[in-house]
């Protein structure tokens, strides 16, 4: 297993010089995207806009395709399906969870409603859909429709098991790789779609994104352990409202029956104190569900990392390689 640094060696900046211009012309062709002549529609698209997070997912896209390829303007169409399904999802996601804040500010459900919130959802996606019928780029519409596909049968598998309480370690991974991972996967074999018809390639590709995707959610579930205040989320979040993620698992199964039934019920109820959400980090640590995780996210890593290997040496092979690390290392 590798050993990667303590700290992330570069930043999110660092890590797009070798597409930066690329970016750049990105955001502009992305707004053209979101135009629309209805007046309230316009003020909530605009909305949208201005609280656009770190924009990842382009750039795994824009990544992907320079390490196999000349990057043209199927690149920008995959990166704009993209982005417009991963800000639908979000959108629904806050409907789905009742949620009055998204990266620190109003969710588009809390300043309009659920309704409205719900409608700009599906238009993004059907606008995404539109972009690469208009194009012709089936085959990344393949890829996209295919990840959509993934993340409602993750988010319902995710409900089932929440309500029973008795995810396994299997399902963990079957959740995290359909929620999270499918959209990760599917930006960087849209990436190699958009410079290569090989299809070894692409489906090389995608795993490389599954496997960051993995690795990705699991340092997520480890950080609502940290407590450190820059998660944008309050500690033991995944605990009161009863997810059940990896470091957890762990501590169940290594736990005797007594000690888990009790943390179970404790789970369970409906009005956990902060008494409770400390209970349950406590028995996590005790239990060293907190290592099993990390090292589990240092596999995943460790897998994408050698499929970067047999490329040959590049600007553009170190900067994903920082992608991979900057995933795993980042504080929030």
């Amino acid at each position: 297993m590798r050993s990667l640094p303590a700290a992330p060696m570069t930043t999110l900046a660092d890590i797009k010089k070798p597409v930066a211009r690329e970016m750049r012309e990105f955001e502009a062709y992305f707004n053209r995207t979101l135009q629309t002549d209805v007046p309230f529609f316009r003020i909530i698209l605009n909305y949208i806009l201005r609280r656009k997070g770190k924009q990842m997912r382009p750039l795994l896209v824009f990544l992907s395709a320079k390490l196999n390829g000349d990057i043209t303007e199927s690149a920008y169409v995959a990166a704009s399906h993209i982005e417009l399904l991963h800000t639908a999802t979000l959108v629904h996601d806050d409907v789905v969870d009742d949620a009055v804040e998204r990266r620190g500010l109003p969710s588009i459900n809390a300043l309009w409603n659920s309704k409205i919130a719900v409608l700009v959802g599906d238009y993004l996606l059907a606008q995404g859909l539109l972009i690469s019928v208009e194009k012709k780029s089936y085959d990344m519409l393949e890829i996209v429709s295919g990840a959509v596909k993934e993340i409602i049968k993750g988010e319902l598998l995710q409900l089932q098991k929440t309500r029973k309480l008795n995810i396994s370690e299997e399902d963990y991974f079957r959740i995290i790789t359909m929620k999270t991972a499918a959209l990760i996967s599917a930006c960087t074999a849209c990436g190699a779609s958009a410079v290569t018809d090989d299809k070894a390639i692409i489906a090389r590709m995608k795993l490389f994104g599954e496997y960051i995707g993995i690795a990705f959610q699991i340092k997520d579930d480890l950080l609502d352990y940290s407590g450190n205040g820059l998660t944008g989320k309050k500690e033991g979040n995944d605990i009161k409202e009863k997810k059940i993620t990896l470091p957890l698992i762990h501590a169940l199964r290594e736990a005797g029956i007594i000690e888990k039934r009790r943390i179970i019920r404790t789970i369970r109820k409906k009005n956990k104190g902060r008494k409770d959400i400390r209970e349950v980090i406590e028995f996590v640590r005790r239990h060293k569900g907190l290592e099993y995780a990390e090292a589990k996210m240092r596999e995943y890593s460790d897998k994408a990392l050698q499929i970067l290997e047999s490329y040959p040496e590049s600007e553009t092979r170190s900067a994903l390689t920082e992608f991979v690390m900057f995933s795993t290392l980042r504080k929030k």
